[in-house]
């Protein structure tokens, strides 16, 4: 069973930048498509990027244009690259490998986006 490691949340000013990682435990990551997620309280969990196996990338409306989704195969990761970033993007941040069931989540990292 793969597990997924996310990393590089925090706080950061509006307008900032963070980067976020997901690193998996087994290299049959790299064959599935990936996806970042983003909850903030009292609100559904909502596809922020999506990255598949052969480099093909989707986002969600709310971050076009300021979130980047990239992978490294020799390191079994995805990442999330966010510029520009806004209090709303405040959330927790989670990565998730595509599979039956819904695949495999992250625990998740925070992200707080405040002055």
């Amino acid at each position: 069973q793969v597990q997924l490691v996310e990393s590089g949340g925090g706080w950061v000013q509006p307008g900032g930048s963070l980067t976020l990682s997901c690193a998996a435990s087994e290299n049959t990551f790299n064959l599935y498509s990936v996806g970042w997620f983003r909850q903030a309280p009292g609100k559904q969990r909502e596809m922020v990027a999506r990255i598949t196996s052969i480099l093909a990338t989707a986002y969600g409306d709310s971050v076009k244009g300021r979130f980047t989704i990239s992978r490294d195969k020799t390191k079994n990761s995805v990442y999330l690259q966010m510029n520009s970033l806004k209090p709303e993007d405040t959330a927790v941040y989670y990565c998730n490998q595509a599979g039956p069931g819904g695949g495999y989540w992250g625990q998740g990292t925070q992200v707080t986006v405040s002055t």
